[in-house]
């Protein structure tokens, strides 16, 4: 069902089953995938492609041009996977040539009220962003991750999968996966994200690893690789503590601890 006040480009690929709402604007280079809902006042443009059984809400703008002065109208593309729920006031930019040219939403994402994602950031699957969450560009954010109300991100941070981050942190290094973080200039680390990885199912056991081996990262007396070595003696045979290792070797932003 299109409402008669949206305005659609004739050029926009539009599933039959999309649902559009009161002055909706839809540009030319827009795909729309089946079951999305927009409510109304939803703006889509630029070379966007929203998947499936999405729902919009009210004065939201997908697809606007990269907030860089570097941005010279190329054609990049912001891509939205399937089952987001976007709530009111989100902002969500298309990449950049220096980017890779994408921005990239996965799939099960909740994005609260006045949420900024900027360009060539990438979000990973299952993943919140409470109300008022802003995010650079250049930013990749893992499986799982939770970052609360008026956290603000700066450019190139990754964050961890299954992390949790505390309301008006600012991140400025990489957030390891499996942790609580919270705090501004400095963030800290608290301790392992117990309840998340409790409510997916994670072992008793494996939980408690995790969290021992990140008392171990952020001791303050010991060298990064030293940590490390530890870590990987005591805890390497499990998968997780592998990826906890990996995800820091392979920062180029540094590491939080």
């Amino acid at each position: 069902m299109i409402h008669s006040t949206a305005v659609i480009d004739s050029h926009a690929e539009i599933d039959p089953s999309v649902e559009i709402g009161p002055f909706c604007v839809i540009g030319p280079g827009v795909k729309i995938g089946r079951g999305t809902r927009l409510m109304s006042h939803v703006i889509v443009e630029g070379l966007t492609t929203l998947g499936e059984n999405n729902t919009v809400y009210p004065f939201t703008d997908l697809g606007a041009p990269p907030q860089d002065l570097k941005y010279q109208g190329e054609r990049t593309r912001l891509i939205i996977g399937n089952n987001n729920t976007i709530r009111e006031g989100v902002t969500i930019n298309v990449g950049t040539l220096q980017g890779g040219n994408e921005t990239r939403i996965g799939n099960e994402n909740l994005l609260m009220a006045y949420v900024h994602l900027g360009h060539d950031t990438v979000v990973g699957n299952h993943c919140v962003l409470s109300n008022s969450v802003g995010v650079a560009g250049h930013v990749t954010i893992d499986d799982y991750a939770i970052l609360t109300g008026q956290t603000g991100v700066v450019q190139f941070v990754r964050v961890g999968a299954h992390s949790y981050i505390g309301g008006q942190s600012g991140l400025e290094r990489d957030i390891p996966p499996f942790v609580i973080a919270a705090g501004s200039r400095p963030t800290q680390i608290k301790g392992a994200n117990i309840v998340g990885l409790r409510r997916r199912g994670f072992p008793a056991e494996t939980i408690s690893k995790i969290n021992d081996a990140i008392k171990l990262w952020i001791r303050r007396d010991v060298e990064k690789e030293q940590c490390l070595l530890d870590i990987e003696s005591q805890y390497g045979e499990l998968p997780e503590i592998q990826q906890f290792i990996r995800f820091i070797r392979d920062s180029k932003s540094g590491v939080l601890r």
